[in-house]
């Protein structure tokens, strides 16, 4: 039984857990069971969590390589009357992930949408960071190229705390770059794979978080959350 008027299509966002399994909500479950399909970033991911709750609903890739293309489908079928969940690898949705152009068009063509509170990184690291988290600003991923210089220098001249996304590959890259323009002004707090086995936090200079990250290979999901001296 769908979790609401059936003669009317909806778009869920789901968000899923960053790590542990058994962070995620009862009525997430509840919708990813009744929903026609659901579309995942990473099937590969999504099977997982299906698998693990025994979740028999059919699903589609969604990622930012293909929903330019389908998005039309996608409004067509929630215009036919069907429910759709919409997850990412982790987390939620359309925060530095997929999901803010298919949340626009529905709004455009008057379909509504539904977003479940849930997980994600940035809250989590925030607090774990001890810097003050009354105001805080989220960049996600900084860019690769133009304008990547420009918003590392307005982050060295801000008065809160900041919190960035970064890849396991990428991220002695943006320390390193961070450092040179920062250094001393700030304090750095380092967090990754948040709720996993491996949960790890590092706190202080931007020296002493590089000095870690050279020192093993770094992986899963990291945040890096940037405030004042400790």
């Amino acid at each position: 039984m769908n979790t609401s008027n059936t003669f009317e299509g909806k778009l869920y966002i789901v968000p899923t857990p960053i790590g542990n399994l058994n962070d995620i909500t009862i009525r997430a479950l509840e919708i990813l069971k009744t929903v026609d399909y659901i579309l995942a970033e990473d099937t590969r991911q999504t099977i997982k969590l299906l698998k693990h709750y025994e979740i028999k609903t059919k699903y589609k890739s969604y990622h930012q390589f293909n929903e330019h293309k389908i998005n039309q489908y996608i409004i067509k079928d929630l215009s036919d009357c069907k429910k759709i969940a919409l997850v990412s690898d982790a987390g939620t949705p359309g925060i530095s992930d997929p999901g803010y152009l298919i949340v626009k068009e529905c709004i455009k063509n008057n379909i509504t949408v539904e977003c479940l509170p849930g997980a994600t990184a940035l809250i989590p690291a925030v607090v774990l960071s001890g810097f003050p988290c009354d105001r805080f600003l989220f960049e996600g991923f900084l860019p690769h190229k133009k304008g990547r210089k420009k918003r590392i220098e307005e982050i060295a001249n801000n008065s809160i705390t900041t919190i960035l996304y970064e890849s396991p590959h990428r991220v002695l890259k943006t320390l390193t770059e961070l450092n040179a323009i920062i250094g001393n002004k700030k304090s750095v707090c380092l967090c990754k794979e948040i709720s996993k086995i491996h949960e790890t936090i590092v706190r202080g200079t931007f020296l002493k978080v590089i000095n870690f990250v050279k020192q093993k290979p770094i992986k899963g999901e990291i945040v890096i959350v940037i405030g004042t001296y400790y």
